[in-house]
């Protein structure tokens, strides 16, 4: 019979506060010290935070801030044209010219933010190489 080590909580098994975690992505800052720039040149990652040294390499976003930032843009404009046009009844170009220019400015707008979220997520739950460090 084999017996188990008592399991003590130490810094790899404790949990991160994510709401914390997740304020400092959408500010696209590190979710461990929420000083560093967690991006450069608009969407890539930073290999590390330049304040704490938070290895940040293997953060792995992929397809999951355009997914998000669709989610959001769609469920934000769609109800917005439904009550511009039955309140206004613009003409088909000007409606068209706005809510084309009003998702291309809310999709630049939250894409990056939507990418710190998820980064932040992952590293607040340890997911992706995150695991082993405090």
């Amino acid at each position: 019979m084999t017996e188990f080590a008592a399991v003590t909580p130490d810094a790899v098994t404790q949990d991160r506060a994510t709401k914390t975690a997740l304020l400092k992505g959408w500010r696209c800052k590190c979710p461990s010290c929420g000083e560093g720039k967690l991006l450069h040149s608009y969407l890539k990652i930073n290999d590390e935070c330049s304040k704490c040294g938070q290895n940040l390499s293997h953060a792995r976003a992929d397809d999951g801030p355009a997914y998000l930032t669709i989610l959001v843009v769609g469920h934000v404009m769609a109800p917005l044209m439904h009550v511009y046009y039955a309140n206004l009844r613009p003409e088909p170009l000007m409606m068209s010219l706005v809510f084309c220019i009003g998702c291309l400015i809310a999709s630049l707008y939250l894409l990056p933010r939507m990418k710190g979220l998820v980064v932040a997520y992952q590293w607040a739950r340890r997911m992706h190489g995150f695991d082993s460090e405090s």
